[in-house]
């Protein structure tokens, strides 16, 4: 298969699936968000397979770069510093491309900081809304607060640690 998304842990190295890691170490090559910490991962595993930086910031530019490579059938693993990429990660772009020039992807899953949230919340139930990452910004958030004021099943986003404080006063 010549592109696999691949889940990478949240935090435990050990919670890396068997399919994963052979992928990665089957790989002509891993696209990562950051090589240094996917270095980590890899090495934990004794996986020698070289890294190629892919994110925000370089993702169109990569994309380009990349999918005549995977239409020549070099074998690519995609992955985030944590979770699986395309779900608030790069990785979306990617995939579409390949997808629409006929290039095989596959997804090999993992864990899920979305389930886990919902589950470790005790709030878990057969309806969920994910939200991503939250808005900035205090118009922004009490118009999400609004949308949801009605919606009478769990919401789960993502937030950084360092905004958490305001979007918690936003939500009081």
């Amino acid at each position: 298969m010549p592109l696999a998304v691949c889940a990478t842990p949240i935090g435990n190295l050990q919670d890396v699936t068997f399919r994963v890691l052979d992928e990665l170490r089957a790989a002509d090559v891993v696209l990562c968000e950051d090589t240094r910490h996917t270095r980590g991962l890899l090495q934990r595993y004794e996986i020698a397979t070289p890294l190629l930086s892919y994110h925000e910031h370089n993702e169109a530019s990569r994309t380009a770069e990349l999918l005549p490579r995977l239409e020549a059938g070099e074998r690519m693993a995609l992955v985030t510093d944590a979770g699986l990429p395309g779900v608030s990660d790069p990785g979306s772009r990617l995939v579409r491309a390949a997808l629409e020039a006929g290039v095989p992807v596959t997804v090999l899953p993992g864990p899920s900081a979305v389930e886990t949230a919902l589950v470790a919340s005790g709030l878990a139930a057969d309806r969920y809304q994910f939200l991503g990452f939250l808005p900035r910004g205090e118009r922004a958030l009490r118009g999400l607060w609004e949308e949801l004021a009605d919606w009478p099943w769990p919401a789960v986003a993502f937030e950084s640690p360092k905004r958490l404080p305001v979007t918690l006063r936003s939500l009081a």
